[in-house]
C-alpha cells in the first residue's frame, strides 16, 4: 500500500546527507508495509519523538539543522559501529527507533559510551517509494560503472587505531601536500557512517575530486557483506582515477579491530590499488601495534601520524620503537614531504609488483 508524497511535504523535510543523491523533484511516495523488515539503506520518512544525544540533523548541504519533537526527517536505516558514541543493529521492523548518526541513519541503539546520553528518538511513518511504490534504497543512488581511466596513479591508503584517532586529518593534510605540489589529487572515504565532514574536509585541502561511500549506495558500512565493501572501494577508486589524477587518498573507517576494517584490508583487491599506507595512532603503544600488525599482513608501511603527533613526548615514545617515520599534519602539508612520500610509494609498489614478477616467473618454472 502506498500514497504520493505532495512535493511541498517533501520540500519542507529535513532531509539528511546519508539520502543526499535522492532527486527530491521526482515523484516519491509513502510505502506502508507492516510486516516490512528494513534492510540497509531503505528510505524512510520518520517523525522525531525525543530529541537526545543527536540535537541536530546534516542536511544534503552541509548545514546542521536543529531537531524538534514533530519534525519529519528523511532518512535511511542502517547500523552503526562508533566506540565513541553508539553501537546500533538494524531494527527489525518499522517500529520506533533511534537516530544513531547526524548523518541521518536510523537504528536501534545496542550499547552507547558513558559520556554519551540517550539517543534521538524517531516514529518511523513510512517508507519512501518511488512513483510505483517500489521502495528507494540508497543502493539506487549509487554512481554508475566509471569510464575506463588511461593510467593507474599511486594510491594512498590511511588507516587507524580506532575513530578518532586523525585519519581523516592526516589524509587531508597528505592531500593538501600533494596538492600543493602540483598534484591533481582524488580523495575518498571508502567506509564508516554518513556524514559530509570528511569528503568536504578533503576538497577544501585541495582534492580536485572527493567521493565516500554514499556515492557507491550505502548510509553506513558496518554490517555490509565485505563483496560489496569491496566492490564499492574499487568502484569509488575506478571514479578517481577516471578523473585523471596523479593520485589517491583513501581512508578506511573505524580502526584495525573492527570486522569490516581488516577484513576489507586482507584482500587482494584492495593490496592490489594499495601502493602505501599511513597509520593514524592516537597513542605511541597503538602505533607501535597498528605498524607491527600491518606489516605481518604485507602492508607497505610509509609513516605513522594522528593524535599522538599533538604530544613531542609521545611522538618520541613511539620514535623510539618504529623503524618509519612519524609525522603531524603540518609535516604532511608540506610539498616536499608528501613529494617524497609519493616517491617512496611508488617505490614499494614497483618492488611489489617485481616480487610479484618474480613468483609467477619461479612457478613458471
Amino acid at each position: 500500500m502506498f500514497a504520493p508524497l505532495d512535493a511541498a511535504r517533501v520540500e519542507r523535510l529535513k532531509t539528511a546527507y546519508s539520502v543526499r543523491n535522492l532527486d527530491r523533484c521526482a515523484s516519491l511516495s509513502l510505502v506502508h508495509h507492516s510486516d516490512h523488515q528494513p534492510r540497509h539503506g531503505d528510505l524512510v520518512l520518520a517523525e522525531v519523538t525525543k530529541v537526545g544525544y543527536h540535537q541536530v540533523l546534516e542536511l544534503t548541504d552541509g548545514r546542521k539543522a536543529k531537531l524538534y519533537v514533530g519534525d519529519e526527517i528523511l532518512v535511511a536505516y542502517g547500523a552503526r559501529y562508533a566506540p565513541d558514541h553508539f553501537e546500533a543493529e538494524l531494527p527489525d521492523d518499522l517500529g520506533a527507533c533511534d537516530l544513531v548518526a547526524a548523518g541521518g541513519v536510523l537504528g536501534k541503539v545496542r550499547s552507547r559510551n558513558a559520556a554519551v546520553s540517550a539517543p534521538t528518538t524517531v516514529r518511523p511513518l513510512g517508507l519512501v517509494g518511488d512513483h510505483a511504490g517500489h521502495v528507494i534504497n540508497v543502493s539506487d543512488l549509487a554512481l554508475g560503472a566509471p569510464l575506463a581511466a588511461l593510467r593507474k596513479p599511486p594510491t594512498f591508503v590511511v588507516v587507524g587505531t580506532s575513530m578518532n584517532s586523525g585519519k581523516t586529518t592526516t589524509c587531508a593534510s597528505l592531500v593538501h601536500g600533494l596538492s600543493r605540489s602540483g598534484l591533481r589529487v582524488g580523495a575518498a572515504k571508502l567506509t564508516g557512517t554518513a556524514a559530509g565532514g570528511d569528503p568536504w574536509l578533503f576538497r577544501d585541502s585541495g582534492a580536485v575530486a572527493a567521493l565516500d561511500f554514499t556515492d557507491a549506495g550505502m548510509a553506513t558500512t558496518f554490517r555490509i557483506p565485505l563483496e560489496r565493501l569491496v566492490s564499492s572501494s574499487l568502484l569509488l577508486h575506478g571514479h578517481l582515477m577516471a578523473r585523471g589524477v596523479d593520485a589517491i587518498v583513501l581512508e578506511i573507517a573505524d580502526g584495525l579491530l573492527q570486522a569490516e576494517t581488516a577484513q576489507l584490508l586482507d584482500r587482494p583487491e584492495i593490496r592490489r590499488i594499495t601502493s602505501g599506507v599511513l597509520f593514524a595512532a592516537a597513542d605511541s603503544s597503538g602505533a607501535l601495534y597498528g605498524v607491527q600488525r600491518l606489516r605481518a599482513g604485507g602492508h607497505p608501511v610509509l609513516a605513522v601520524s594522528g593524535l599522538l603527533t599533538a604530544s613531542p613526548l609521545a611522538v618520541r615514545e613511539a620514535q623510539a620503537g618504529l623503524d618509519v617515520p612519524v609525522y603531524g599534519p603540518l609535516d604532511l602539508q608540506s610539498p616536499a614531504l608528501a613529494g617524497e612520500l609519493l616517491r617512496r610509494a611508488i617505490a614499494e609498489a614497483a618492488e611489489a609488483t617485481q616480487l610479484v614478477d618474480h613468483g609467477v616467473d619461479e612457478v613458471l618454472a
